[in-house]
């Protein structure tokens, strides 16, 4: 049976848990939700220190992730890490065969270079409708969101309502969290990280769509780097058509 939360109940959740330290927040999650609650992780630094909290809580843990096709081998390299080390059986989820292939066809392979338009498209494809496949048999999901990433998470909160996603509740355990604290944690607790954050790249995606960035850039700007305005994907936010 699936846990309702309504506005004012997460309110009072969220109000509670601002300050409190992210091990706090993931206590509580998966002991309110478990076994209806998986880490959305694309592997990158925040989500690695996410999968070693969370197994240190409960190694019953669950972790999914988007293999879009695109992704770089080191990226690939991170996954079977955590397998190695914690144990856990990562949740794949690919883009739906039928709906990539008429796309690649209709618009080709690199598609999202033409137009804002077409990048939309594609991450719609390869991200944002297994996204929704993935967290259809929830109640609850976890993110690696901080507020220090970009304008548009500035706002986020440590609990939340996912109005995109049935309602579903949404937790960023490290919302208050800067780069300096998620990279201390790896360090101190010898979390397996992916090998191009050592090569300039704060955040990783799509190997086609991600560059490393120059020295007093943003972190986002390496992502769409072709393109002006919000670096998002879809995935947290409804992209602009």
């Amino acid at each position: 049976m699936r846990l309702r939360f309504d506005q004012k109940r997460i309110d009072l959740v969220a109000q509670f848990f601002e300050g409190k330290e992210p091990q706090e927040v993931l206590r509580w999650a998966l002991k309110e939700f478990h076994p209806r609650i998986a880490l959305a992780s694309s592997f990158g630094a925040e989500d690695m220190v996410l999968i070693d909290m969370m197994y240190k809580i409960d190694p019953d843990v669950r972790v999914f992730t988007l293999d879009t096709g695109r992704l770089h081998q080191e990226t690939y390299d991170v996954m079977d890490a955590v397998r190695e080390k914690y144990g856990i059986k990562i949740e794949v989820y690919y883009p739906q065969t039928n709906a990539l292939e008429q796309m690649v066809r209709e618009h080709g392979p690199n598609l999202f270079y033409k137009s804002v338009g077409h990048r939309h498209l594609c991450c719609q494809v390869r991200k944002v409708e297994p996204l929704k496949r993935a967290l259809s048999g929830l109640d609850a999901w976890i993110t690696g969101l901080r507020r220090s990433q970009t304008p548009t998470r500035s706002n986020i909160r440590k609990v939340e309502l996912d109005m995109e996603n049935n309602k579903i509740v949404k937790v960023n355990p490290l919302a208050e969290w800067n780069s300096d604290e998620v990279w201390n944690y790896i360090r101190l607790n010898s979390v397996p990280y992916n090998k191009l954050h050592e090569r300039g790249y704060p955040s990783i995606g799509c190997e086609p769509c991600t560059r490393p960035v120059k020295p007093g850039e943003d972190p986002r700007a390496g992502r769409w780097w072709w393109e002006r305005g919000e670096k998002e994907c879809g995935l947290h936010y409804r992209l602009r058509r």
